[in-house]
């Protein structure tokens, strides 16, 4: 029996092209969550079935827990201290839920997210989704790539690299920051400047980074 080869896009569009490149226009397409495409080849010098589909985007998103919602019991300077907690960006999707259907039964894991810190963060989103982990005995790989071109996707499945966990964390550290510091003045400022002048009738004066 032939392995299995996963491969996730950020996109829908881009996983139609990647699989249309490298199977040739030769596969079969199925709905999920988002589109699944399958198709037989080669990987690493084996035979392989491959299933290609995608994320929208990065799957989860930061928020405080349920303790730090209420305004009237938290000081916005807390939440400078506050812990925070990830949930799915969009749970109707049933992205999370997708990736771990996919990916059971696959050896291999290629990434293709876009090459960027946000990209490289959602490698890491998608790794946790479909459950794969170093020490299991399979296989993560990361492909680079510049456009969706044939020629650039069959260059980036010859040099796959592993992802970077570095740039992963530095997104985890700017959206923390994103939300502490425009949680905090948004709440500070609302709370401020509501009943000081009798023309404001806005509910939440947002602060935007």
């Amino acid at each position: 029996m032939a392995s299995k080869v996963l491969m996730v896009a950020e996109k829908p569009s881009i996983a139609l092209s990647i699989a249309t490149a490298l199977s040739g226009g030769r596969m079969s397409s199925r709905r999920g969550s988002t589109e699944v495409h399958e198709f037989d080849g080669t990987f690493l010098g084996y035979r392989v079935q491959y299933k290609v589909t995608s994320v929208i985007g990065h799957v989860f998103s930061v928020d405080f827990p349920p303790t730090y919602q209420d305004w009237a019991a938290t000081d916005p300077l807390s939440l400078f201290q506050a812990p925070v907690v990830k949930s799915e960006s969009n749970p109707k999707a049933h992205i999370r839920q997708h990736l771990n259907r996919e990916a059971r039964g696959c050896e291999d894991l290629v990434l293709w997210l876009d090459c960027d810190r946000e990209g490289e963060n959602i490698c890491f989103e998608v790794i946790e989704c479909t459950g794969f982990k170093p020490n299991d005995g399979r296989r993560i790989h990361r492909a680079r790539f510049s456009s969706v071109t044939e020629k650039d996707i069959t260059q980036a499945m010859k040099n796959l690299v592993q992802p970077n966990k570095d740039e992963a964390l530095a997104v985890d550290a700017r959206q923390e920051i994103d939300l502490k510091v425009g949680v905090a003045f948004t709440r500070f400022q609302t709370t401020y400047f509501q009943g000081k002048y009798g023309n404001l009738d806005s509910r939440v004066i947002s602060y935007v980074l």
